[in-house]
């Protein structure tokens, strides 16, 4: 049997296992196809001699596709099948039907409010049994980080009090903050900051220039005014935040807290391991 024949059958005995796993991130059987068809792309091409775990490689990867496809979700590809692509060998209806039985639209849609890393170490970890010591260098967060996103997934698919959050407004005062900040309008950057709002940054953001604390409405108006240039609004960990991009790369990120329509808390996050930790998605204009 040739080595080609040998990964096809290998894939083929994998393959419902790895529709699950793609189905349960993605949600969209069109997607799934996709990310499948990828996974068999990369194995064929890749030099597996040394793997001992074939199944958990292919896990693995399909992961990795399903979270860039989560983070990415822009248009799908219409490419046909790789005609190098094995045959399904059976009816791909009828597993697709068995595959949103056996999740249920209801958890679906609860996934469907998770953010990419949040959802890939719930489902690797509480669906498929995959440890966090190989779920971490996926997600490029450590163990505990890791465990961390399972466990905030996990308290929302088992319906634990999430706090109602309305991203949209949020936004908006988030945006109109950074506009005050860079046009150095005072007037406008108090119009959204609560009186008792509070400003705390790690130690490696004071080093960048930051103060440790800073406390009042007045006193944080007058430290942004005029700065925010190469600020962006964005979703810090599901949450909406600011990200601050110098050179491509992300320098800081502010956690950001609110009470009613103004902003009552910022943190802002320097240490690179810490940023690392975080899951931070720049928001387009």
């Amino acid at each position: 049997m040739t080595d080609e024949n040998f990964l096809s059958r290998q894939f083929e005995a994998n393959r419902d296992h790895l529709r699950a796993v793609a189905y349960r991130m993605l949600g969209s059987r069109g997607e799934v196809d996709d990310a499948v068809q990828e996974t068999w792309l990369r194995l064929s091409r890749s030099d597996t001699s040394d793997v001992a775990n074939l199944r958990g490689w292919l896990t693995t990867v399909v992961a990795r596709i399903c979270l860039d496809m989560l983070r990415a979700r822009k248009s799908r590809r219409e490419d046909p099948m790789s005609p190098d692509m094995p045959e399904p060998v059976d009816d791909t209806r009828e597993r697709d039907a068995e595959m949103a039985d056996s999740v249920g639209a209801a958890l679906l849609i609860v996934l469907e409010t998770l953010q990419p890393a949040e959802r890939l170490a719930f489902v690797l970890h509480d669906m498929f049994a995959v440890p966090f010591e190989e779920i971490a260098p996926i997600v490029g967060r450590s163990v505990d980080a890791s465990r961390q996103l399972a466990s905030r997934a996990r308290r929302r698919v088992q319906g634990a009090p999430v706090p109602d959050t309305d991203l949209s407004r949020q936004r908006r005062i988030v945006e109109a903050f950074l506009a005050a900040s860079r046009e150095g309008n005072f007037e406008g950057l108090l119009a959204v900051l609560d009186p008792e709002v509070v400003v705390r940054a790690d130690q490696a953001a004071v080093r960048l220039g930051s103060l440790p604390e800073i406390r009042g409405a007045e006193a944080v108006a007058q430290t942004f005014k005029g700065r925010a240039q190469a600020a962006r609004p964005a979703l810090v960990d599901g949450e909406m935040g600011v990200a601050v991009v110098l050179g491509g790369h992300l320098r800081i990120a502010l956690r950001v807290s609110f009470k009613g329509d103004r902003i009552a808390g910022i943190e802002a996050v320097a240490d690179a391991e810490r940023i690392a930790a975080l899951d931070v998605e720049v928001l387009e204009p």
